[in-house]
C-alpha cells in the first residue's frame, strides 16, 4: 500500500507542476524580466541604434546596414496604419490568398493582410495584418538587398526611390523594380508571389562602369517593438531558424525568445542554405537563402533609445559576388509571409527543399505524437466535417486500442473495490501496527492476485493522449477559430459561458475577474467535473484517510483548473471520462461489484 501511495503522489506532484509551472514560476519570472529589461533599456537610452557588424573575409565579412532608421516616428508622431501607407508610393500586392503593397520607398514588402484570417470570431472582424510599414504602428516588413565591404559604391537603402515596371504584383504576374546608382551599376529586383504566402525576390546587378566591384546580398526581416506573446512554455513565439553546417544535412534548430535577445549580443551561425524568421503563434515571416548558399545568419537586438521602440532582427548575408565591368550578377531569396498551415509548410519543405521547414510550427519534444494526432484529427475531420466530431472520434479509437491494457487496469481496480471489506478488517485488525497491516495487505494482494497500483495505469495511458491533443489545439491554426456545436464556436478558446451570469440566461455580462477568472466556469468545465467525479466515485476507496479525501478534492480542483483551458481540451476529457465510465461500469457488473459503494455482500453460508 505504500508503494500505491507512493504513484499516487507521485502523479499528483506531476500534474501539478505540470500545471502550475505556468502560473507560477515562468510568469513571475517573465516579469521580473520585463522589469530588468526596461532598466536596462533605460540605461542604453541614447547609445548606437546598429547592431555590431560581422567581420571575416567571406559571408559576413561586410557590415549589414543598419536598422532603418524612425526618424519621422519620433516620440508622439505615430501615424496610423492607413496613413502610413499612403505617406510612401507602393506597387499594390493582389495574391490569392493575401493582399497588400510594396513600399517603393526602399523596396521594402511592409504590407501583408491574410483576408481568410480574422482577429476574432465576429462576422465584421478586421482581417489579420501580419507586415506592417515604418512610421505606423508595430512596424513589420522584409527587405532584400546589397552591402559592400567598403565605401565609395552607392547602394540601395531604406531610402531610396525605386521605379516599378507594374503597379500591381498578382499570381504569376510579378514585379520588376529598377535603380541606377548613377556610378554604373544598375538593380533590378524581381518580385514575384505565388498560390498562397511564398514570395520569390531575385536581385540583379548589371555593371556598366569601367570597374569591378564586389557586393555582397543580404535580407532581413525586422519588427519594431515587442509584441505580445502567450507566454506559455509549451509554445515558442520569436525568433527562430535551422542552419546547416553542410548542403547534405538535417540542420539543427535554434530559437530565441524575445527576452533572450534583449540586452544580449547578436546570435550569429553559418549556415548552407536553411532558413530563419520570425514567428507568432500562427504567423510567421521567414527567410529562405539559395538551398546551397553559405551565408552568415544573424538574430540581434536593438533596445529603445529617443523614444524609438525598441527592434528586433533577423537577417543573412551571402558570400561576395565580383561584378565585372559589362557583367551582371545575380542571387534569389525566399520570404514565407502568412498562416503556418500544417500542409502547407509540408508542401514548401517538399518542394522548395527548405529543410525542416515543419519546424516553424512548435511541435515541441513529443513531435512523434502530436503530428500523427494532427493528422489523425485532420482525416477524421475531412470525413465527418467537423473538427469537434473528428476529435471524438479519434478518442473512442484510441480507446479501442488502449482496451486491452484498460481493460486489466478496471480489472484489478474491481478486485480492489471488491476485497475492501477484507482490507477494512485488516486495519481495524492492526490499527496500532502499520508495519505489520502493510505486511498483512500485502499478503491479501498476493493471495487475491490483485495489483494496487494497476488502477493508475488509465492516467498514465491518458497523459500523452491528453499532452499531444493539448498541443494540436493550442498551436495549429487550423483548430482555430474551429466551431463545435451550441455555444462553442471556437475550439481553441475556452468556453464562453460562466455561471456567474447563469450561462447566459441572465442579464448581465460576466465580470472581468483578473486572476479570479478560474472561478468562472462554463458548461463544459462543469460537465467535465461531474464525469471525472463519476469515475472517482467508481475507483476503490482508498485506505488512508486523507488520500481519500484527495481523491475526492480532485475533481473539483482539475474543473478550476482546466476550466479555463482551450474548450476542445475540456470536451475531449468529458467524453474521454464518460468513456472510462462506460468500460468500467461494463466490467464491474461482470465481476459482480457494487457500483458507487463497496463490494457485493457475500452470499449468506448455508444452514448447518
Amino acid at each position: 500500500m505504500s508503494d500505491q501511495k507512493n504513484l499516487i503522489i507521485a502523479i499528483a506532484v506531476s500534474v501539478a507542476i505540470l500545471l502550475g509551472f505556468q502560473f507560477f514560476v515562468e510568469k513571475p519570472r517573465q516579469d521580473r524580466l520585463r522589469e530588468q529589461q526596461a532598466t536596462q533599456q533605460q540605461a542604453t537610452a541614447g547609445q548606437s541604434n546598429a547592431p555590431a557588424p560581422s567581420g571575416g573575409a567571406k559571408p559576413g565579412s561586410a557590415e549589414l546596414p543598419q536598422l532603418p532608421s524612425l526618424a519621422q516616428q519620433a516620440a508622439g508622431q505615430t501615424l496610423s496604419r492607413e496613413k502610413a501607407l499612403a505617406e510612401t508610393p507602393r506597387v499594390k500586392i493582389e495574391g490569392k490568398r493575401l493582399t497588400g503593397s510594396i513600399n517603393l520607398l526602399g523596396a521594402r514588402i511592409d504590407d501583408i493582410v491574410l483576408p481568410e484570417y480574422k482577429e476574432t470570431i465576429e462576422p465584421d472582424s478586421a482581417p489579420i495584418h501580419l507586415l506592417s510599414p515604418a512610421g505606423g504602428p508595430e512596424p513589420y516588413y522584409a527587405e532584400f538587398g546589397w552591402t559592400a565591404s567598403g565605401d565609395g559604391v552607392a547602394l540601395p537603402n531604406g531610402q531610396t526611390r525605386w521605379t516599378a515596371d507594374k503597379q500591381v504584383l498578382r499570381t504569376n504576374e510579378p514585379v520588376t523594380l529598377t535603380w541606377d546608382n548613377g556610378q554604373g551599376l544598375v538593380f533590378t529586383r524581381v518580385i514575384k508571389v505565388d498560390d498562397n504566402f511564398m514570395f520569390t525576390v531575385t536581385q540583379k546587378v548589371e555593371n556598366k562602369g569601367d570597374k569591378p566591384v564586389t557586393l555582397f546580398p543580404y535580407a532581413l526581416v525586422s519588427r519594431h517593438g515587442t509584441p505580445t506573446t502567450a507566454g506559455l512554455y509549451i509554445l515558442h513565439e520569436g525568433p527562430l531558424g535551422v542552419f546547416r553546417e553542410k548542403a547534405d544535412d538535417n540542420g539543427t534548430l535554434k530559437e530565441f525568445s524575445y527576452k533572450d535577445l534583449a540586452g544580449e549580443k547578436a546570435q550569429e551561425f553559418d549556415s548552407v542554405g536553411g532558413w530563419l524568421g520570425i514567428t507568432d503563434k500562427y504567423w510567421e515571416a521567414a527567410l529562405i537563402p539559395g538551398l546551397d548558399q553559405h551565408v552568415k545568419a544573424r538574430f540581434s537586438h536593438v533596445p529603445a533609445a529617443n523614444g524609438v521602440a525598441e527592434r528586433y532582427q533577423v537577417d543573412y548575408l551571402g558570400g561576395g559576388k565580383q561584378v565585372e565591368p559589362g557583367k551582371s550578377v545575380e542571387t534569389t531569396g525566399m520570404l514565407f509571409a502568412g498562416a503556418k498551415e500544417v500542409k502547407l509548410i509540408d508542401r514548401y519543405e517538399e518542394e522548395l527543399h527548405i529543410p525542416r521547414f515543419d519546424l516553424s510550427i512548435d511541435w515541441g519534444w513529443f513531435y512523434f505524437l502530436t503530428r500523427p494526432m494532427f493528422f489523425t484529427i485532420d482525416f477524421f475531420y475531412h470525413l465527418i466535417g467537423n473538427i469537434g466530431l473528428a476529435m471524438l472520434a479519434v478518442t473512442v479509437i484510441v480507446k479501442v486500442l488502449f482496451f486491452p491494457l484498460a481493460y486489466k487496469s478496471y480489472v484489478s481496480m474491481s478486485a480492489m473495490k471488491k476485497l475492501q471489506p477484507e482490507m477494512q478488517k485488516l486495519r481495524e485488525r492492526y490499527a496500532d501496527n502499520r508495519e505489520m497491516m502493510q505486511k498483512e495487505l500485502m499478503a491479501l494482494y498476493k493471495k487475491e492476485k490483485v495489483n494496487p497500483a494497476a488502477g493508475c495505469l488509465p492516467i498514465f495511458l491518458q497523459i500523452p493522449v491528453f499532452f499531444s491533443l493539448y498541443k494540436v489545439l493550442y498551436i495549429t491554426i487550423e483548430m482555430r477559430h474551429a466551431p463545435f456545436f451550441g455555444w462553442i464556436h471556437d475550439l481553441s478558446a475556452p468556453d464562453p459561458t460562466s455561471w456567474i451570469n447563469g450561462f447566459g440566461l441572465l442579464p448581465w455580462a460576466v465580470p472581468d475577474l483578473g486572476p479570479l477568472h478560474i472561478v468562472s466556469l462554463g458548461v463544459w468545465p462543469i460537465i467535465m467535473g461531474i464525469t471525472m467525479f463519476l469515475q472517482m466515485k467508481m475507483n476503490p476507496t482508498p485506505p488512508d484517510p486523507v488520500q481519500a479525501k484527495i481523491f475526492t478534492f480532485m475533481p473539483i480542483v482539475f474543473t478550476f483548473m482546466l476550466g479555463r483551458f482551450a474548450a476542445g481540451l475540456v470536451i475531449y476529457w468529458s467524453w474521454n471520462n464518460t468513456l472510462s465510465v462506460l468500460q468500467q461500469y461494463v466490467i464491474m457488473k461482470r465481476m459482480g461489484v457494487k457500483i458507487g459503494g463497496g463490494a457485493e455482500k457475500p452470499a449468506p453460508k448455508p444452514a448447518k
